[in-house]
């Protein structure tokens, strides 16, 4: 029986690479441009990592993370999501001791064993950037601007931002008893899960994806209404400020986020056009990620974008991804001097940044030309011994049939202006 790849993952043919790329590099070019530097962290991290980071009381940590012990009999995780990572390499290479803020972006693979669906995977793929080293919530609104920025240059136009806040420290704690105060006579009706996160973190069952939790839930005490001052002014700075940046949004009182290390500003960029798990970009505020991976007492603020949903989204509104890539020119040959001949020549021609291409088959001078219309190439040259001889070469334009007689040495130039 033929081998499949593992459910939940799939392949990125060459057909799509090209896609894949654009996107990439259009992300590392926004973040240049906003001052953030690349981070890359490990494919896998110690699992203590994640359960302190991410949270023991999260579907994360309890439900979805791929562990394992290795041979050195220490528990390992495929990282579930980017943010704790960074964090962990932000404090082993001390830069919380330079000047801050410290600002990073991240393309990487994450992994996490849930239902796949449409636009969500078991290994799935995200950006990222983190911001580390300022309460200031201009921070916050430079991210959301990023994010929103980057979403419109793909052509992204039916998302909605929605904002809440998650309370920090001081005012959470009042919101939990209020919640629990609400929750305990339907606490027999809570999936399991939910009962066990009514002591520990009844937040959490906010967000529960059971239809029946969600409707006990649909009347709960929202945290808006328990925000303490200082929670509330950041609030409203923030609605400030993305008004002030042109930058639409909508506060969704609802919105806690999956992981337990939110404080503050909760956002989300949602659509509805990919099924019921429609966010594409998420994030927001955790002020105490840094303490509580062992590092010092500093704040951070980012967010991760799933690169699989926004592809969707993409090919859904007909982007064109940059176009595809095909051969500047293909080379044919006749007999076995021209063969070392063009041999020669296709490597001078790659040496000076031309997308050459010729045959590596054997196929004869009529199965070499239906391969470069194959590839698409925009030119073409046929090579037998009259052309060894005399280095005179026909280049044909494939798309009108014009032919020219050029030099090997003239090839690049007409190639260029011509196309």
């Amino acid at each position: 029986m033929a081998l499949k790849a593992p459910k939940g993952t799939r392949d990125v043919m060459p057909g799509d690479a090209g896609k894949w790329q654009y996107i990439e590099k259009e992300f590392a070019c926004i973040c240049s441009e906003y001052g953030f530097g690349e981070i890359r962290t490990p494919m896998f991290e110690s699992t203590d990592l994640f359960n302190r980071g991410v949270g023991e009381t999260t579907d994360i940590v309890q439900k979805e993370m791929y562990t394992f012990e290795d041979l050195g009999h220490r528990s390992m995780t495929l990282k579930p999501e980017g943010t704790s990572p960074a964090v962990r390499a932000f404090i082993e290479s001390r830069e919380y001791a330079e000047t801050q803020p410290t600002k990073y972006w991240y393309n990487t693979p994450c992994f996490r064993y849930e239902k796949p669906q449409a636009g969500r995977m078991r290994e799935f793929h995200q950006f990222g950037v983190e911001i580390f080293g300022t309460h200031s919530v201009m921070a916050d609104a430079e991210i959301i601007a990023l994010a929103h920025d980057f979403l419109t240059r793909m052509g992204i136009t039916d998302l909605e931002l929605k904002i809440n806040s998650v309370g920090c420290r001081e005012c959470r704690p009042v919101y939990k008893k209020a919640l629990q105060d609400f929750l305990r006579p339907h606490l027999d009706e809570l999936c399991d899960t939910c009962k066990s996160r009514f002591e520990t973190n009844p937040m959490r069952i906010l967000d529960c994806k059971s239809p029946e939790d969600q409707e006990i839930v649909k009347d709960a005490p929202v945290m808006l209404d328990y925000l303490c001052d200082d929670c509330r002014e950041s609030f409203e700075e923030i609605k400030k400020l993305l008004t002030a940046m042109g930058i639409p949004f909508t506060v969704d009182e609802r919105i806690v986020r999956g992981l337990d290390y939110y404080t503050k500003t909760a956002f989300e960029f949602v659509t509805n056009k990919i099924g019921a798990q429609g966010t594409v970009c998420g994030g927001g505020r955790y002020d105490h990620l840094i303490e509580e991976v062992g590092g010092p007492d500093m704040p951070g603020v980012g967010f991760g974008l799933g690169k699989e949903r926004l592809l969707l989204l993409m090919e859904q509104n007909g982007h064109q991804f940059g176009g595809k890539e095909t051969p500047e020119l293909f080379i044919a040959y006749i007999g076995e001097d021209a063969k070392m001949y063009s041999v020669g020549l296709l490597g001078k021609l790659r040496k000076q940044g031309v997308r050459a291409s010729m045959d590596v088959h054997g196929r004869n001078l009529k199965g070499q030309m239906k391969y470069a219309n194959k590839l698409g190439a925009a030119y073409t040259v046929v090579i037998g011994d009259d052309e060894v001889s005399s280095g005179q070469l026909t280049l044909k334009n494939m798309e009108t049939g014009e032919q020219i007689n050029v030099t090997p040495d003239q090839l690049i130039d007409k190639i260029r202006r011509e196309g």
